[in-house]
């Protein structure tokens, strides 16, 4: 990892899928995968920024633009994509939108200019509400460190809180009960570090501890108000009343490292040391769908609840039957960073890249990969 790398995701060599080796060296062949989330957090907390806010030395971008999303030394942290063909796209050198399927590029966004960006995440009850992490990636920038808010799909930003209120959040994610709702995690309060906002992000609060030291995401279930989980290095967990009581998921023994559902009462996937695991029941309980892939991503379409991708670093695979088998997309070269669905369309899928920066189109109906980035 170089010295200016943020994006931690698992997404790394080490994340191959080896159905063709020996049963007694999977899981060797595995292992550079579990430590390398174990950590996770700490590479986020300090490959981009420090956790006191202090700025790290990072590489300053070149003069030299190769595309719309500025030099090759960007890197993109998150993604996502909005109804009415909207593409967001969080970058450590700032903020794009586009309104028109990445035909075109706006950004960085001037509410924000050029600071980092990060986990992006819209209410399931509003995705016009927006919310981000901003902070500085370079001595020069000034802007306000923490958490923002759009009310309008991206096209205009507005400070929610600030780190030095809230504490440094790794991740933010949209709650269930209505569309002011916020859950986020922040790392140097422990287990006490998952916190709630009720507000739009504007003061936050903590439900109740966590039962792990720290974790590695949060999933807020769809069309089920206060209905959460979260996975972690130790495995995962469940809580029906908005995280003041959790109960842990006996059938993960260990790593869980992303979850994901298509839409309200839908299967949920988890991939992590095990396996691919499917719960039907709202989380309670999960089972094995495929025993012998380690993906460090799962993406899930919404309103096809059989359908899921898996990604490593360099492959993205597709299941159509709730994944128990998995069939490769053509190969793209380049830092396969975030995988998205288009939320209206459900054959296309938007892929983001690293160094530089690039957004590429995937249609079932023409199986190749479009690229979305203007040349600069």
């Amino acid at each position: 990892m170089s010295r200016n790398t943020c994006s931690v995701s698992c997404n790394d060599e080490a994340e191959v899928r080896r159905d063709d080796a020996p049963a007694d060296s999977r899981r060797w062949l595995y292992l550079p995968v579990q430590l390398f989330c174990i950590l996770t957090l700490l590479l986020l907390l300090s490959a981009c920024s420090a956790l006191d806010g202090s700025i790290q030395p990072t590489a300053t971008p070149d003069a030299q633009k190769v595309n719309v999303f500025g030099t090759a030394a960007n890197h993109v942290h998150a993604m996502m994509a909005l109804p009415g063909n909207v593409l967001l796209v969080a970058t450590h050198y700032g903020l794009y939108r586009s309104a028109d399927t990445g035909k075109s590029w706006s950004g960085p966004n001037q509410g924000m200019g050029d600071m980092m960006t990060s986990s992006l995440t819209s209410s399931p009850m509003d995705r016009q509400h927006v919310y981000l992490l901003a902070e500085h990636s370079l001595s020069s920038q000034t802007g306000t460190i923490g958490l923002y808010a759009s009310s309008d799909g991206g096209s205009s930003w507005q400070p929610a809180s600030k780190a030095s209120d809230t504490g440094k959040m790794y991740t933010i994610v949209a709650g269930n009960r209505s569309a002011n709702e916020l859950y986020a995690y922040v790392p140097t309060k422990g287990a006490n570090g998952f916190v709630v906002s009720q507000d739009g992000g504007k003061h936050f609060s903590s439900p109740g501890p966590l039962p792990f030291g720290r974790i590695l995401g949060i999933l807020a279930l769809p069309g089920q108000p206060g209905q959460l989980l979260v996975y972690s290095n130790d495995g995962a967990a469940r809580s029906s009343d908005g995280g003041a009581h959790w109960q842990t998921i006996k059938d993960f023994t260990s790593a869980v490292y992303n979850m994901t559902t298509s839409g309200p009462r839908e299967p949920i996937y988890a991939s992590g040391d095990q396996g691919i695991m499917v719960s039907k029941d709202g989380g309670k309980s999960f089972s094995m769908a495929y025993a012998d892939a380690r993906y460090s991503a799962l993406t899930a379409v919404p309103d096809q609840p059989e359908m899921v991708y898996g990604k490593t670093g360099r492959m993205i695979y597709k299941s159509t039957d709730g994944g128990h088998s998995w069939k490769t997309l053509p190969q793209i070269k380049g830092n396969l960073e975030n995988l998205v669905p288009d939320p209206q369309v459900s054959s296309r899928l938007f892929l983001s890249l690293s160094y530089p920066c690039a957004v590429y189109q995937f249609d079932q109906q023409n199986p190749t990969w479009t690229s979305l980035t203007p040349k600069a």
